[in-house]
């Protein structure tokens, strides 16, 4: 199977969207993806993405990310989102996603790639750390929803 990794567009938006509720499916959490396709239009110049093409043009997966600043550190990107769909997890796929998300971070001159995995998501937690991940089980994330 050749996978070609590239900048998502608005027209990869409604595959992406599926993508991220079936990430929060498995996630155990579906009834948090309030997001769409219109407000991903209306608010695309705060994120990136990109998609992992078949040949045949079908999206395999996806990773959506962000540029932060973190006080300690300085230009950061934030990977808020990785997934393969299931069907074609094992391939490698995951890791063509994360070493262009690397590379991009190398070329804008980053000094940080963060994101989170949750702590029973063992298949994930295993790739990251074959990956060299440092995972930090002391901090807890802090969020305020609802405005």
């Amino acid at each position: 199977m050749k996978i070609t990794i590239r900048k998502a567009n608005r027209e990869d938006y409604s595959v992406i969207l599926d993508l991220i509720k079936e990430l929060a499916l498995f996630e155990r959490a579906p009834e948090k993806v309030i997001n769409t396709v219109e407000r991903m239009n209306e608010e695309d110049q705060y994120f990136e993405a990109l998609v992992a093409e078949k040949d045949d043009g079908e999206i395999a997966g996806m990773a959506l990310y962000f540029f932060a600043y973190y006080t300690w550190v300085g230009k950061s990107l934030y990977l808020d989102d990785l997934i393969v769909k299931e069907k074609y997890r094992g391939n490698k796929i995951g890791t063509k996603l994360l070493e262009e998300i690397m590379d991009i971070a190398k070329k804008t001159k980053c000094k940080r790639v963060r994101w989170q995995v949750l702590d029973w998501n063992t298949p994930a937690i295993d790739f990251y750390k074959a990956y060299g991940a440092d995972l930090d089980g002391e901090w807890i994330n802090c969020d305020v929803e609802g405005f």
